[in-house]
């Protein structure tokens, strides 16, 4: 059974339901919990919407949400893990009735804050609030199958308001909207196959389970990528990472790295090894990296000139 996209109408018990589901989810996650927020469409009076209300719970350690997985097992919900979100816990409850999503993030995620501001924004502003629920109707009327369509259909309205609400935080989603891959594409090509020069060869890795390609937003801005590649015995490579150049020598390389640390460490890897140009180098040095046997499992073979080094994470 495929699941229909239906947009409908604002209902009044949307803000109830998610009252009462709101109070069971803090007791499933415990202690670890601060608050929980309604978020979506359906917080939005007035604003059509898929009948699925979107609840947002905000806790002090992201990692121990999964162990209240079983907790939230028993309310209904399926463990979807982070979902592409870094340092998110999803979980849905309803299957193909959906009837609630829920986005668990640590305090401080710059997410927070994002989906708070794009709620807030809807409520006092009913021109955009309009528009919004149109272009949701026609999505749902376009696409009634197909999620991933009607999601990207969005991307564009909704990083226009994530403009106007003047979101300026720095985070990192994996590659997923046509707009995302495209900038992908871009930041690869000009920072590294335009000097070759060559038409980038590994775009085949765009779709391959051992390859994870970042993207960096500062607000509704995409201005960084990193391409990993997950190795085998808990080991890991930096294929790429880059910043727009406008936005280097400000400290976002810096933190764009140490999520993506972060990341692997949470993931279960042990090892980040990088093929370091001459020019990075001193940049991963201020990273405690050091001289690694980069020992690639595929063979490839890498510019002569790079720097072998490593990190423990």
């Amino acid at each position: 059974m495929t699941r229909i996209i239906e947009v409908v109408s604002h209902r009044n018990e949307w803000s109830s339901m998610f009252e009462a589901e709101a109070k069971l989810i803090k007791q499933a996650l415990g202690d670890n919990c601060i608050t929980v927020h309604h978020i979506g469409s359906t917080a939005v009076p007035g604003l059509a919407a898929k009948p699925i209300i979107d609840i947002l719970p905000v806790v002090k350690n992201i990692v121990q949400v999964d162990q209240s997985n079983a907790a939230m097992e028993k309310l209904g919900y399926v463990a979807k893990g982070e979902f592409g979100m870094l340092f998110r816990r999803y979980f849905q409850k309803g299957g193909d009735n959906r009837t609630y999503n829920v986005h668990v993030y640590e305090e401080g995620n710059p997410e927070i804050e994002r989906y708070l501001k794009f709620r807030d924004w809807m409520i006092a502003h009913s021109d955009d609030r309009d528009a919004y629920g149109d272009l949701k109707k026609e999505l749902a009327l376009k696409f009634p199958h197909d999620i991933l369509s009607y999601v990207m259909g969005k991307d564009e309205f909704v990083a226009s308001i994530d403009a106007k609400t003047g979101f300026d935080g720095i985070r990192v989603v994996q590659a997923l909207t046509d707009r995302e891959w495209q900038a992908v594409r871009q930041l690869r090509q000009k920072y590294f196959f335009d000097k070759v020069p060559i038409s980038d060869p590994y775009t085949w890795t765009f779709k391959h389970a051992d390859h994870v390609h970042f993207v960096l937003y500062k607000g509704s801005k995409i201005i960084g990528y990193a391409h990993i590649q997950l190795w085998p015995d808990k080991g890991s490579a930096l294929r790429i990472i880059v910043i727009d150049e406008i936005y280097r020598n400000s400290g976002i390389g810096s933190d764009f790295l140490k999520i993506c640390e972060r990341w692997l460490k949470e993931q279960g890897v042990k090892i980040l090894r990088i093929q370091s140009s001459p020019e990075a180098y001193r940049f991963y040095c201020k990273h405690a990296y050091i001289h690694m046997p980069f020992n690639d499992p595929d063979g490839y073979e890498g510019d002569p000139r790079d720097i072998e080094i490593g990190k423990n994470l």
